[in-house]
């Protein structure tokens, strides 16, 4: 999707994916801020990069949950437990997709069904991932979803951002609107009890991107997050209508640091955590979820 202003949304049907936002820096000078790979085949092999990622995001302790007192069993692809969406998970899928502009956005719409007992989970779910591009800079990207049986749902998107372009988030600067933060054990998987205060972990005022695989309880709808690469002036504000972000400075990726994921959704583990916000699906119901990523450039501090 090319605006005409310099700024370019590129979208793959494999995984509804986000490969390529290009916005200028502070000089006009142009660049990719999504990470991506050299080629399809490497993203077959490198699962979840820049992808839709359901039909439950992040993690389901034991890779099981109880619905109506039914117990269902999910494919096992994390150890013992069930990571976003299983083992051919919709990052694996190619998508129906549609293009098209309305009221000045620039649209691509994408479409996938996933049948009853697909990685176990109960209902056949008609699936739509939305990325709505605007020339003033910003990108919206818009989740949807209906059921034929009670089933969870999360989605979220898997980019990895760059404001630099090229190199590492080494330098880049972090604001996260959390007071509190989900702990986790060795395996990413919540602790019983209530979430923390963040304490060491807290990016109210931004601070440097650290080593970071933590998920945020978000304090005001009005704005989730703000990344900033002082070095090319980008800057990335981040608006949800989630309750929470998964934050991953991607240290683990084939590139380490290459990129850091700023995912907004469902809490980890909601599916097993009658205290968390739920994410129950149930015929007649849509599910939605929206993000908007707004870029602008900073001038040089003197």
């Amino acid at each position: 999707m090319d605006t005409g202003t310099g700024f370019v949304v590129t979208v793959w049907t494999y995984g509804a994916s986000l490969l390529g936002v290009t916005v200028p820096d502070r000089f006009g000078r142009l660049a990719n801020v999504v990470r991506r790979l050299p080629s399809l085949a490497a993203h077959r092999r490198v699962p979840y990069v820049g992808s839709t990622m359901g039909r439950y995001c992040r993690c389901v302790s034991g890779a099981r949950f109880s619905l109506d007192g039914k117990e269902y069993s999910l494919d096992r692809n994390d150890g013992p437990h069930h990571l976003h969406g299983g083992s051919v998970g919709f990052d694996r899928h190619v998508w129906e997709a549609e293009t098209g502009s309305d009221s000045g956005w620039l649209f691509v719409r994408l479409r996938l069904e996933s049948p009853d007992g697909d990685q176990g989970y109960p209902g056949a779910v008609t699936v739509e991932t939305v990325y709505r591009a605007h020339p003033s800079g910003r990108l919206v990207i818009e989740f949807s979803a209906t059921t034929s049986a009670s089933t969870l749902i999360g989605l979220t998107n898997h980019a990895f951002w760059n404001l630099a372009g090229d190199g590492t988030v080494d330098g880049h600067r972090l604001a996260i609107n959390a007071s509190r933060f989900i702990p986790f054990d060795g395996n990413l998987i919540p602790l019983p009890g209530p979430p923390a205060p963040v304490d060491a972990l807290d990016h109210r005022s931004e601070r440097d991107v650290g080593v970071l695989d933590n998920f945020f309880v978000l304090d005001d709808p009005e704005w989730a997050a703000e990344l900033t690469d002082p070095g090319s002036g980008r800057v990335l504000r981040i608006r949800t209508d989630q309750p929470g972000i998964g934050v991953y400075s991607g240290d683990g990726f084939v590139w380490p640091r290459a990129g850091i994921c700023l995912q907004t959704g469902a809490w980890p583990d909601a599916p097993n955590r009658p205290d968390y916000p739920p994410v129950r699906l149930d015929p007649g119901m849509t599910y939605r979820a929206g993000t908007t990523y707004e870029f602008t450039t900073a001038p040089a501090s003197r």
